[in-house]
């Protein structure tokens, strides 16, 4: 029997609810794992930023008994660097041990309640520098989906919100839940390349000559050592060309995209199989276990060994 993972959503006033929605939709998809909680400070309803307002089932009693607290975002117009009495009684119920995930203003929150002070943190990139001005002691990443400090997690804007509960999920129970999660919400598993894909840029007028069928190509050769050319070649077009559009379009360059498909595609191996290091690495194109170990320790900063213990353990 799988201990139940116990999701508690702080709806505050103003709160968006598009982002207050996201916990419930991805934890709630995930087997039973997880059960999802919303409440308010005073259990009373929660006027949204929408035109609408919501009513929550609990009080902020249920704090005290969450394993994960989801604070999702309020309008930047109520944001104040000082917490109400009631939300800082609120706050003070969350157990020392349990996680607390900022959605992007939600940040704000934490930052004002002091939790942020020292750590690294991101909240959404059209209000970085309005926080940066606000609590100068948080080392704020901007350019980031979202920070994962431990006990403290702190995301993006609006979707990112999606991403960092999929990583709670293949935190706490593997990849394979996590990409079934996320094909059920017709989501991503994962994104990579940060923020700075989202900030304010012209966005590539779409053509017929794009690089998606050729990104389809090479994922199903993996195991090949693919070239540039060999990926410019399939694609019909010169090397600047398809780099050009392919960064335009994902947002990293071919040679870095290749990498992060290689470690995902092992980090599955490695949970899903016995293979040996060594077999993993050639199965899906690094020359040698040496390569896949310096990659993966680059992505997510373990070893394969360590990767694979900490999931066989979870099964």
């Amino acid at each position: 029997m799988h201990h139940v993972e116990r999701v508690v959503v702080l709806a505050l006033r103003g709160v968006y609810p598009f982002e207050l929605g996201i916990p419930s939709r991805i934890f709630g998809a995930a087997d039973g794992r997880y059960e999802v909680l919303t409440c308010s400070v005073d259990g009373r309803p929660v006027r949204t930023n929408a035109d609408f307002s919501v009513t929550v089932e609990h009080g902020p009693e249920v704090l005290d008994t969450a394993d994960t607290v989801v604070i999702p975002p309020i309008s930047p117009s109520d944001v104040t660097a000082r917490l109400s009495d009631e939300l800082t009684a609120a706050l003070a119920r969350i157990r020392p041990d349990a996680r607390i995930v900022s959605i992007c203003t939600g940040a704000f929150v934490l930052a004002a309640a002091g939790l942020l002070d020292g750590r690294r943190a991101t909240t959404h990139w059209q209000t970085a520098e309005h926080f940066r001005a606000m609590f100068p002691a948080v080392d704020l990443d901007p350019g980031v989906l979202f920070v994962d400090d431990g006990t403290i997690l702190t995301s993006a804007g609006a979707a990112s919100g999606v991403d960092v509960c999929l990583h709670l999920i293949r935190k706490d129970h593997g990849s394979a839940l996590a990409n079934t999660v996320a094909r059920r919400c017709v989501v991503p598993p994962w994104r990579d390349g940060g923020q700075a894909q989202y900030i304010e840029q012209p966005v590539p007028a779409p053509s017929a000559a794009g690089t998606a069928d050729t990104r389809q190509w090479a994922l199903e050769r993996l195991g090949d050592p693919l070239t540039l050319a060999d990926l410019a070649g399939h694609a019909r077009m010169s090397l600047r060309t398809f780099a050009r559009r392919f960064n335009d379009e994902v947002g990293v360059s071919p040679g870095r995209w290749l990498i992060q498909q290689r470690v995902a595609r092992a980090r599955h191996l490695l949970e899903s199989s016995d293979l040996p290091v060594d077999q993993i690495a050639g199965e899906v194109g690094f020359a040698t276990g040496a390569s896949l170990r310096q990659h993966l320790h680059a992505a997510i900063g373990v070893s394969p060994q360590a990767y694979r213990r900490t999931f066989q353990a979870m099964h």
